[in-house]
This record gives C-alpha cells, sequence and structure tokens, in this order.
C-alpha cells in the first residue's frame, strides 16, 4: 500500500488528509497522479509540489515501492 498525503488546500478539495492506494508492479509518481487526479480534478489542478518519503520530488518518472509515503500539496506562503 502507498500513503498518500493531502495538504491544505489540496486536503480541502479532496475532503481528507490522506488515504492508501494499493500498490502495482513498476508503479511511478506520475501514474499514482494521473490515477488520483481522475477521481479529484479540482484538487489535483492546483498540486504544484510533490514529496515521497519526505523528500520533494521534481521527476515524476520515480518508480514508488510499495509502502512508500507520498504527499500532494499546493503553493503555499507564510511569514
Amino acid at each position: 500500500m502507498i500513503q498518500v498525503l493531502f495538504f491544505g488546500p489540496v486536503a480541502e478539495r479532496i475532503g481528507k488528509h490522506a488515504l492508501q492506494v494499493s500498490h502495482r508492479a513498476g508503479m511511478r509518481l506520475q501514474d499514482l497522479r494521473d490515477e488520483l487526479s481522475a477521481v479529484y480534478p479540482a484538487a489535483f489542478e492546483i498540486v504544484c509540489f510533490v514529496a515521497a518519503n519526505g523528500t520533494h520530488v521534481r521527476d515524476l518518472s520515480l518508480v514508488i515501492d510499495d509502502g512508500c509515503e507520498v504527499a500532494f500539496m499546493a503553493k503555499f506562503s507564510g511569514g
């Protein structure tokens, strides 16, 4: 299983802060994003940042392992 976390307005649009997705051999971050954006299109139109196991990831072709934690976040600001 992959633990998927959502933060800020992404979580608000999905209606939850976390969910679990079944892992498939060879699954990439882009596959996960595509799968979730088909179900939650309004949330994924604002996703700007992706992290895998606590590390910011820019390359969505990264293959993710079973047990991985993936986070999707929108842009944020603060003072």
